[in-house]
């Protein structure tokens, strides 16, 4: 494990909460902690369903844990065996920006898998279909995004012995990761996507006119989460996987008006496939 020594990064995420959660999480689970964690977004919960459930604490639990009040997310950290002696750490369940939350409390849990030795990390979400090759159902590797929210994490004082002030997006997914997803779903015969998603502050959908102008600037999906997440992630020296599960065409796009409830149940329609792909994945890195 990292050390928990007293360590600043920026302005509202502190090495000092996160490494009381850590403590805490390491001593609850009192199993290894693995080297890998997944990030569930909605309606993808049905990843817990294809793995050996170890041991299970609700984010209300955890010190300094922000909770979430989004459908579809259980506001979970499962620990969970994939095979004899692979394990991963499972959020069911993410913070966003549109509930309140800094873009600082978002990345909390990434320090937090910082300072429990995590090296990998694989994100997922729900996001809105640009690419007009895309339909609904579709599962899309992530290879590049564009930060649309107006924000990021890493503003404020940096300290240099944790991370650089100015960070390198030219990898923001990790090639060699990709590399893996794709040769996976080639082995267990999964299509898929592969794209530019654009992360939006939300919580509206957005509008025809916005949905336009982001495929003329190279985005095949939006969503309203993640890019937070992979920038501190590459920040702490994580390796980022994203997957994105195209659960609706985006506005002007779509023939139907938007909700959260369909999203939610267009995701749950693919949650098999995506569970057995990201399994697999989780077990040849």
């Amino acid at each position: 494990m990292a050390h928990y020594g007293r360590q600043t990064m920026h302005k509202n995420i502190t090495f000092d909460e996160a490494a009381v959660a850590a403590k805490y999480i390491e001593d609850y689970f009192q199993y290894p902690m693995p080297k890998t964690a997944v990030i569930l977004g909605s309606g993808l919960g049905q990843f817990i369903n294809k793995v050996k459930i170890l041991k299970t604490i609700a984010y209300k639990d955890i010190p300094h844990f922000p909770q979430s009040h989004v459908e579809g997310h259980k506001g979970n950290l499962t620990i969970v065996e994939i095979a004899p002696n692979k394990h991963a750490l499972i959020m069911e369940g993410r913070f966003h920006y549109y509930e309140g939350y800094t873009p600082q409390q978002v990345v909390f849990p990434i320090v937090v898998f910082h300072l429990l030795g995590i090296q990998n990390l694989i994100v997922s979400n729900a996001a809105g279909g640009i690419n007009q090759n895309f339909k609904q159902s579709d599962l899309m590797l992530i290879n590049d995004h564009i930060n649309f929210t107006g924000h990021n994490p890493l503003i404020g004082n940096n300290d240099s012995t944790i991370g650089q002030r100015f960070l390198d997006q030219t990898e923001p997914y990790n090639q060699d990761l990709l590399d893996i997803a794709k040769s996976v779903a080639e082995r267990l015969n999964i299509s898929y996507q592969e794209g530019v998603y654009i992360g939006v502050s939300g919580p509206t959908y957005e509008t025809k006119a916005e949905i336009k102008a982001f495929g003329t600037m190279g985005a095949d999906a939006v969503g309203m989460s993640t890019i937070f997440e992979v920038i501190v992630a590459n920040y702490l020296g994580i390796r980022v996987l994203g997957i994105s599960n195209i659960t609706n065409m985006a506005t002007g796009i779509a023939k139907e008006k938007h909700q959260h409830v369909n999203i939610v149940n267009s995701a749950n329609q693919v949650s098999d496939i995506f569970a057995t792909w990201v399994r697999e994945i989780i077990l040849c890195i």
